[in-house]
This record gives structure tokens, sequence and C-alpha cells, in this order.
């Protein structure tokens, strides 16, 4: 009786084995289907993104054809087109419509950036520089003088930045700028180039701020592409990772860990001095206000001398420049008056219009940034005189009467507390 027990168990136990190695199977392969399923989804998300995003082909193409039927010029028309010494690297592009890619010009390296689609319509949170592609290149028409030309330049900033400062000698260093092969005069290829580069606000900062130290250098355009000089480091703080490895870490673990990867706190305190300075080079300089729309670390950088770059200056907008924008737009509440992510002004509900003052002025915001990225691993001995002058860097407010008085004061303390902190060491 116990023989036959036994042999029966010993003829179950293999199909209970069997049946355990088919689940174990089914099991495996049903996680290897689900892996590649998610990974298939990912791939194809990215590379939709992708192409979506990266459309420098096609930039090039308009751009080219363009300049071989004689209705664009500039300085690097010829290296693009048909020398082809510029060409485009790796895509930076954000948004489809703003196309940007690392570049090679011989043997120096620039940011290309290039300008696609129309904007329908004035859309407070996108670009204040619309580009019309059926009428774009449009003016100046033939027949157009250089005096005429004048006109018109003057006549654009006027609307841009107001009766600040002395415009005829900025219309005559857009000018220079425009005579790309350096013969002497603007052809009219040259002056359609310049008039489209003209409408964004970045091309304009990088011309009034061209002997400035923390504005990137031009160093060439065709039509509205143009290329500027490449920035090494390419946000404040933080670490590039591949974006598969991005995609499944959460935001606010993202944010601590960009925190542990920054340069050394006197490095640090240098690049802040750079961001202070710069604030002062935008604030009621020869050509007006310009305000920081969009103040985050993603938008500023430094070389390997620990020197302030801005990497993005598009929305950097002139003050009377979005006040125009801005006065009639419709609104219920505050929410609806903010351009970019840090202009906002206020919605006045009796009007259902938006007010044109801006409520923080750029030290605030630049002081808000600044406040964790040079708290941590401050030195003991002003760490806290240093969150004093922030929070209150913080709390300025355009309203505030002497605004402009407290502006310099605080600015000018924050430096000086920074600088005697480094000056007698290497970082300086």
């Amino acid at each position: 009786m116990a023989r036959r027990l036994f042999a029966g168990a010993w003829l179950r136990r293999p199909h209970s084995a069997q049946a355990r190695f088919s689940y174990m199977r089914m099991k495996y392969l049903f996680i290897s289907w689900l892996v590649v399923f998610v990974g298939s989804w990912i791939i194809y998300v990215q590379y939709s993104t992708y192409t979506e995003l990266c459309r420098g082909h096609d930039c090039k193409k308009i751009i080219c054809d363009k300049y071989k039927t004689g209705v664009i010029d500039g300085s690097a028309c010829s290296s693009l087109c048909a020398k082809e010494t510029l060409y485009f690297g790796k895509c930076l592009s954000t948004k489809p419509n703003n196309q940007m890619y690392l570049g090679m010009w011989g043997i120096l390296q620039g940011v290309i950036k290039c300008q696609m689609e129309e904007a329908a319509h004035l859309d407070l949170g996108t670009e204040l520089e619309p580009r019309k592609e059926i009428v774009l290149f449009d003016k100046p028409t033939r027949g157009t003088t250089v005096q005429k030309f004048k006109e018109m330049v003057y006549g654009l900033f006027k609307a841009k930045l107001g009766e600040q400062g002395n415009l005829s000698e900025l219309v005559n260093l857009i000018l220079s700028v425009a005579d790309g092969n350096k013969d002497g005069r603007v052809s009219l290829p040259e002056a359609k180039s310049a008039w489209a580069l003209l409408q964004l606000n970045e091309f304009l900062l990088m011309v009034i701020l061209q002997d400035k130290e923390h504005t990137p250098k031009l160093m060439g355009f065709c039509g509205d592409l143009y290329v500027m000089e490449r920035v090494e480091y390419t946000s404040l703080y933080g670490i590039s990772l591949p974006w598969i490895i991005e995609f499944f870490i959460p935001s606010g673990f993202r944010r601590s860990m960009d925190q542990w990867f920054t340069p050394s706190w006197p490095r640090k305190a240098k690049i802040a001095i750079g961001l202070l300075e710069f604030v002062e080079d935008i604030f009621h300089g020869p050509y007006g206000n310009f305000l920081m729309c969009d103040t985050s670390a993603k938008n500023l950088g430094y070389n390997d001398k620990y020197d302030l770059k801005m990497v993005d200056m598009r929305k950097i907008v002139p003050e009377i420049n979005l006040k125009e924008l801005i006065k009639d737009r419709h609104c219920e509440s505050d929410l609806d008056c903010v351009y970019g992510t840090d202009c906002r002004t206020l919605c006045d509900r009796s009007k259902m219009k938006c007010t044109t003052e801006v409520i923080q002025p750029n030290l605030a915001k630049v002081c808000q940034l600044l406040k964790d990225y040079l708290l941590r691993g401050a030195p003991s001995d002003i760490h806290e005189e240093l969150e004093k002058q922030l929070y209150s860097c913080i709390a300025l407010k355009v309203t505030a009467n002497q605004m402009e008085m407290e502006h310099s004061l605080i600015l000018n303390n924050l430096k000086t507390l920074l600088w005697k902190k480094i000056s007698h060491t290497n970082d300086s």
C-alpha cells in the first residue's frame, strides 16, 4: 500500500513542477512584453517630440532659399548656404517655433537660433514676437532709400522703447551691424534681414548690450536666423542627465538633486554678482527699462571663469512694449495678467482689463532665484546677514515709494557683501 502511494506521489510531481514552470514562463513573458511595450511607447513619444521640436533642416531650407533668390543677405549667409562651413549640431529647442541648435562655424562654436512659425495672436504665455510666414522679409521694399530705412528703424524703436536715450545712435549702430559684408553700405537684402531680426527682443538686447560682459556676443546672422556666442555651462545649477533617466526622476527629487551639483560657494557668489550686474545693465539704461519675464535657472549660465552669461534672453522685454501690449488685455482674475512666468500685473475687475504696472521688479525675482543657491553652503559668519538682505530684496515692490533708491541700495549692499567675502580668494 505504501509502495503504491509513493509511486502515485512520484507520478504527480512532474505535473506539478511542469505547471509551476509554465506559470513562471508566462509571468516572465508578460513582464518582458510589458517592458518592451512601455519602452517602445517612451521611444515613440520622445521621437515624436524630437521631430516636432527639432526642425533645423526646415529652418535652413527656408533661409537658404531666400538667400539664393536674393531676398535676404547677412554675415552668416554665405557660410550657411554656399560654403557650408556653418552647420547645425545638437538640437536644444524647447518650442517648435523657436529653433535652437549648437553650431560649428569653422573652428568656432556657437548657438544657432531660428524662428519657424506664426503666432496667430498675442498670448501672454508665449512670445511677444510673432513671425508671419506669408509676409516674412517683405520690408523694406525695393526702392527704399537708406534714409527711409533709418526712419523705419527709428519708428520701430520709438514704439518699442519710447522716447528714451539717443535713438539716432542706436539706429546707426543697427546699420553698422546690418552691413554684414562690411563694404560700407547696407544692401536691400541686408536691410530685410535686419528688419526681421529687429522684431526679436533677444537680438535687439544683444545689440544694445553688445559691450556688456554678461551678454553673449552676436557672431552673425542670415535673415532672422542668428548665431550667438556659446556659453559653456548652460544652467545656473544642476546636472544634465539622459532623457530616459530624467523620465523616471520625480520633479521634487530632481530639484533637490540640482542643488547638489553646484560650484563651490565662492564661485557661486561670483556668478551671483554677475547676475546682479546684469540686472543693473537692463534697469533704466540708456534705452529704458527691460523686464525679465522668465528668471529660471535654465536661462542663465556661466563660463569656465565663473562669469555669468545669459543663455536665453527671449523673455526679456522692453517695459514700454509690454505695457502697450497688455493694457487692453481682458481679464477675470490676476492669473490672466501674466507674461512668461514672472511678469505679473493686476486685474482691474471694475474694467475687466489688466493694469500695466508689473508687480515685482527684476531684482526681487533674481533674489528669489538666488536665495537657496547662495544660502546653501554660505560661510557661517555672513549667513545671517546674507539671508536678511536676500529677504529684503525679495520683498521689493515696484509700487513702493522711492523704489529706485531702494533698488540701488539693496543691489549694492548685496554685491558688497558677496565681494568682500570672495575678493581675497582665487575665485575672484
